[in-house]
């Protein structure tokens, strides 16, 4: 079974280290988002410190949100750091299926370190599974596949778990898969909420080495914040200034109650 709050409860104990090499667009709130629920973000993108601060860090997040051929470099300097350190590595596929340079970053990074966990919507998790789809810039486009099947497919050819994030949340390591219900509309009407939840995973890889539970208790975690906030806003303006509260006041009690987390037979 698995235990939301107690992992969420690490994270405000051990207070987690996670490096970003991320998005520009988003990067304040991925920022605030690590902080909000009790880890320390830091946000170093030059390749001459990328390794230390790996070195210095409980786990490192990669976002191809906003590319260029050098800041691939960077992350892959950094992920050979996190690797020996032995620390989790999430790859936020942010726009694959759009252009081919974010399509050949991915791969590259999958073919030249080892990335622990990749997340993305679901036309750019059929990307990095082979699928030839096309990505709408970096949201969603429909995706007539079996995209547990692909998922599963996906882990188990990369040795990783895969999130894919949407209406419901599907997690795998090609064994083990949950189903995540939590969110609310309102989150799509929000730029970077896709970023901070790479972040939110990263945070909770931190504390858990079962990445896959790790991966649904952190989206379960994040993704009740985010009702919670919907609950009391107007519109996405007063969603995001509520959900950063609501993330920083959820306690145990109620993510235990509000977790919807599916374990598949």
């Amino acid at each position: 079974m698995l235990k939301i709050s107690e992992l969420m409860g690490r994270i405000r104990e051990q207070n987690p280290v996670v490096h970003h090499l991320t998005n520009w667009v988003t990067i304040y709130d991925c920022a605030n988002v690590v902080k909000v629920f009790g880890g320390s973000p830091v946000m170093a993108h030059a390749k001459e410190e990328v390794a230390e601060m790996a070195r210095l860090a409980s786990a490192l997040v990669l976002n191809i949100g906003t590319l260029a051929p050098d800041f691939v470099e960077a992350m892959k300097i950094a992920a050979v750091a996190a690797n020996k350190k032995g620390i989790p590595v999430v790859l936020d596929a942010c726009g694959a299926g759009a252009t081919r340079l974010r399509d050949d970053a991915c791969f590259d990074l999958l073919h030249s370190v080892k990335i622990d966990v990749i997340k993305g919507n679901r036309s750019e998790i059929a990307r990095i599974a082979g699928e030839n789809v096309h990505t709408r810039g970096v949201d969603a486009a429909e995706v007539d596949r079996d995209m547990i099947y692909l998922a599963k497919k996906l882990s188990a050819e990369r040795e990783c778990s895969t999130v894919i994030t949407g209406k419901e949340d599907v997690v795998t390591n090609g064994i083990k898969t949950y189903l995540v219900n939590n969110g609310h509309p309102m989150m799509a009407d929000v730029v970077g909420t896709g970023c901070m939840a790479a972040s939110v995973i990263g945070m909770f890889c931190a504390v858990e080495k079962d990445h896959v539970a790790a991966c649904a208790c952190g989206l379960a975690c994040y993704e009740a914040a985010a009702e919670m906030a919907a609950a009391a806003s107007r519109g996405p303006g007063t969603f995001k200034e509520n959900f950063f509260d609501a993330a920083y006041n959820l306690d145990k009690a109620t993510v235990d109650k509000m977790a919807k987390i599916v374990l598949l037979e």
